[in-house]
């Protein structure tokens, strides 16, 4: 089976040498199978390769054949089996990233919240000699307490 880029996949579509499209299933991505008017049958690769251009997500591939200008085509999932999904370090890495951005941005926010309450809070400020002795003092009680428990 044949291969086609996308520039030239967009380039028979143009010329209208496109039959139809499949987008098909296999394994744990989906890989866009091209009819050609001639005959010849070809799957959509890679820019820089003939490796056949793999597809985790089929809306990728529905927005890419869309972007080329081909709307209708045929969908078989048939062999397609989420299990076998492929775990890149790509795409693992940026929802690595993902998450560690939205956990950092909703500590900044608990803590800008915490320090803006404390801002507004309208008791008076207590100097930290004075609490350094209030804290001292819990310690040596619940030492205290766990002396005599033990």
């Amino acid at each position: 089976m044949q291969s086609m880029t996308i520039e030239q996949l967009r380039a028979a579509s143009d010329a209208g040498g496109v039959e139809g499209v499949t987008l098909k299933g296999q394994g744990g991505a989906f890989l866009v199978q091209i009819a050609t008017r001639s005959g010849a049958a070809a799957l959509l690769a890679k820019a820089r390769s003939n490796e056949p251009r793999r597809f985790g997500n089929p809306i990728a591939a529905l927005n890419v054949l869309r972007d080329v200008g081909i709307t209708i085509g045929q969908f078989d999932a048939s062999e397609w089996n989420p299990a076998e999904k492929e775990e890149t370090a790509g795409n693992r890495g940026r929802a690595d990233a993902m998450r560690k951005a939205h956990q950092a941005a909703a500590y900044t926010e608990w803590l800008a919240a915490e320090i803006q309450e404390s801002i507004d809070d309208p008791r008076p400020s207590i100097p930290h000699d004075e609490v350094m002795a209030r804290m001292d003092a819990r310690i040596a009680r619940h030492k205290a307490a766990g002396a005599k428990r033990a």
